[in-house]
């Protein structure tokens, strides 16, 4: 076969079809030797693309696994925000159809927010199920970080249509889900189930810090989304905490506990 009397255009239409459809090998081969630079433009973007889906294809290494063991659903679950000393933590839980290709699939630790939003909305349209759940500042002070991590991943697993057969879990175990679970360490970098999950609590947490910021400026939590930057610390020693500062973190927690001493001291004096 020769490409060589082909438009660049209908060589792009085979190489990359909306279907997604592998060409065939012998047309492959033809756009190689294909001297035209736009042509090798084609390739290089051609070989970007394939190493980009063999990478996304091996972040499904552990769903293919549960599907050998006859699990068809599974469900990837993940959290954000655990370490911040303001606003939620947000968990979710998301169950992809089998061997989706989502380009830049990734821990969302390791994205732009450009492309986590992206990802979020694609996300969104093409799994199978998704469920989000904020567990709020006052609930983490109750309960603390750790056990405000759990209730919001069994919520999150539950609250899931259909259920998940089998569920993996990014570095925690949950031994009271009615069906098998897999505790992976670092599984948002590993798992495209919990990469998925790991971008939806993620983006879903810092458009929530976005609308606080609106509410409490003073605090720039459009910035840092509530984590402790030199910012953050000047702003709670200027202005004190907020209504969605974790009180039970430090520094917050000093601070809180010297305003009830002063408050004692006042009411004795």
């Amino acid at each position: 076969m020769d490409t060589s009397g082909m438009k660049l255009k209908e060589i792009e239409a085979i190489l990359f079809p909306p279907d997604g459809a592998e060409p065939a090998q012998d047309f492959i081969e033809s756009c190689r030797l294909d001297a035209r630079q736009g042509a090798q433009r084609l390739m290089r973007r051609y070989d970007k693309e394939q190493a980009e889906r063999a990478r996304v294809a091996a972040l499904y290494a552990f769903e293919n696994a549960a599907a050998v063991e006859g699990f068809e659903l599974v469900a990837g679950v993940d959290e954000a925000g655990r370490g911040p000393l303001a606003g939620p933590v947000s968990v979710a839980a998301v169950i992809l159809p089998h061997g989706l290709f989502l380009p830049k699939l990734n821990d969302s630790k390791k994205l732009s927010p450009k492309v986590r939003d992206e990802l979020y909305d694609e996300i969104q349209a093409k799994a199978i199920a998704v469920s989000s759940v904020l567990v709020d500042a006052k609930t983490i002070d109750r309960v603390n970080i750790y056990q405000a991590t759990m209730n919001g991943m069994y919520e999150a697993i539950f609250g899931l249509d259909p259920q998940p057969q089998k569920v993996l879990i990014d570095a925690v175990q949950l031994e009271k889900l009615p069906m098998p679970e897999e505790s992976i360490i670092k599984g948002d970098a590993k798992s495209a189930s919990i990469a998925a999950a790991s971008i939806i609590a993620k983006v879903t947490r810092d458009r929530l810090m976005m609308e606080y910021d609106k509410a409490f400026p003073e605090y720039g939590f459009a910035q840092h989304k509530g984590y402790g930057t030199a910012e953050h610390l000047a702003a709670l020693k200027k202005y004190g905490p907020c209504p969605i500062h974790r009180q039970s973190f430090e520094p917050i927690r000093s601070m809180v506990g010297w305003m009830e001493d002063v408050a004692t001291e006042g009411e004795v004096n």
